[in-house]
């Protein structure tokens, strides 16, 4: 029983603690095809955690799990994150593209409740450094576009001085 309740805490701890996660269905898949997965997914910082579904509702109280707990039926595992949340969906959208037997349930990113599809559609997704690169260019845009604009108007004017001074100069001449 004692063990049951630090389950519990535990989970509920991490539940509260992390940015994204999946809940998946591992029913078929092998002790080597769970390392392999546990193994892509340790590479992007990412934990793989087979939970019994009664601890799991439990530890889902007052979190955002909540929101997903009526995805904790049958054989569950969760992959937790609290770094890169795409980075986690594109290796567990793969991993169920090329091993049919795991099943994506469902997801949780940032405290939205994610439908498997949704997960999907995160995977998609450029890595966080391509989507901060998009960003800085498209702030970056309007300022080149404005500094541009300023050269020309110099270099307009600049244009005119040096008509006047060629006007002088002939009239001078």
């Amino acid at each position: 029983m004692a063990d049951k309740a630090e389950t519990v805490a535990a989970l509920h701890a991490k539940f509260g603690a992390v940015k994204g996660a999946v809940v998946s269905d591992y029913r078929g898949l092998n002790v080597q095809e769970m390392s392999t997965l546990r193994k892509r997914l340790r590479e992007v910082e990412v934990e793989l955690h087979v939970v019994k579904n009664t601890l799991a509702r439990r530890a889902a109280a007052e979190t955002d799990f909540e929101r997903i707990a009526e995805s904790f039926v049958g054989p569950t595992s969760i992959a937790f994150t609290e770094g890169d949340v795409v980075a986690m969906a594109k290796v567990m959208t793969e991993y169920a593209k090329s091993e049919p037997k795991l099943e994506i349930r469902a997801g949780l990113a940032e405290g939205q409740a994610l439908t498997p599809e949704q997960v999907a559609a995160l995977a998609e997704l450029p890595p966080r450094e391509v989507l901060l690169a998009q960003a800085l260019g498209s702030l970056k845009s309007p300022m080149s576009g404005l500094v541009g604009v300023l050269q020309g108007v110099v270099r307009q004017f600049v244009y005119v001085l040096n008509a006047i001074q060629q006007e002088k100069e002939n009239q001078s001449s």
